[in-house]
């Protein structure tokens, strides 16, 4: 990121990385957690579920809810309880993971309000420095802890997240959000929890029963659907308004 900042950022710069990263971090915080309690697949279709909080948060903002959003929800939150099992059964892992989806959706508001008419990269090189630095400081004393160093695989982890799923990653996705809204974003990020779920099974040999394959495909309706019809509708509305005398 160092190398993409030309000179240094500006004071609404370090304001906006700083807030952004700091709800990044806790979404991060919830979701690394939450990963250690419940199954890949579980943790990779409840995150998707941003897509369904980002325009509840953008309401905050003042957008207004449609009665698409809400039914949305509902789906989503049921498709939830059934991959649990049941409502009594979700785990600690599950819930983490929906803390993880609101915070990841907070941040997807956040930088769409917050980043147009600023510079991409000195906003993603704060956001990760702001990351950086909360998890150093809570990181450095298990390592005092536990005597030695991590293994060469934890540190080629932390490499190929750090550098490509964070720094690369937020700097594309910061850039884009100063040219798209945060419905459009979210729809564009909708795939993950299918790609997610399928490396699960494929990968980690998850298997679902009945109720929780109806429950992951309510969730992923709820999510992509939600977007889509949305982008449609949206489509369309142009379209009319270009074609009108």
């Amino acid at each position: 990121m160092v190398v993409l900042v030309h000179r240094l950022p500006s004071r609404g710069e370090l304001c906006v990385g700083a807030a952004a990263g700091t709800v990044l971090a806790g979404g991060y915080l919830f979701q690394t957690f939450g990963m250690t309690m419940t199954s890949p697949g579980n943790a990779g279709l409840i995150t998707g579920l941003f897509v369904v909080f980002t325009p509840l948060i953008d309401r905050v903002f003042g957008v207004a809810i449609r009665r698409l959003t809400l039914v949305a929800v509902v789906l989503a939150l049921a498709g939830t309880l059934m991959l649990a099992g049941r409502a009594s059964g979700i785990g600690t892992g599950d819930l983490l993971m929906l803390v993880c989806a609101v915070l990841y959706a907070l941040h997807i508001v956040l930088l769409s309000r917050w980043s147009p008419c600023l510079r991409a990269a000195p906003v993603a090189m704060v956001q990760m420095a702001t990351c950086a630095v909360i998890f150093s400081g809570g990181g450095t004393p298990a390592l005092v802890t536990y005597g030695s160093p991590p293994a060469a695989s934890v540190w080629f982890a932390i490499a190929i997240t750090a550098v490509f799923a964070s720094a690369v990653g937020y700097f594309i996705q910061t850039w884009a959000q100063a040219h798209l809204n945060a419905s459009r974003t979210a729809l564009i990020l909708a795939t993950e929890p299918a790609w997610a779920l399928v490396a699960s099974i494929a990968l980690a040999g998850q298997r679902l029963d009945a109720i929780q394959s109806a429950g992951a495909a309510l969730v992923l309706v709820a999510i992509v659907g939600h977007e889509l019809v949305s982008l449609i509708g949206a489509t369309r509305g142009k379209n009319r308004i270009g074609a009108s005398p």
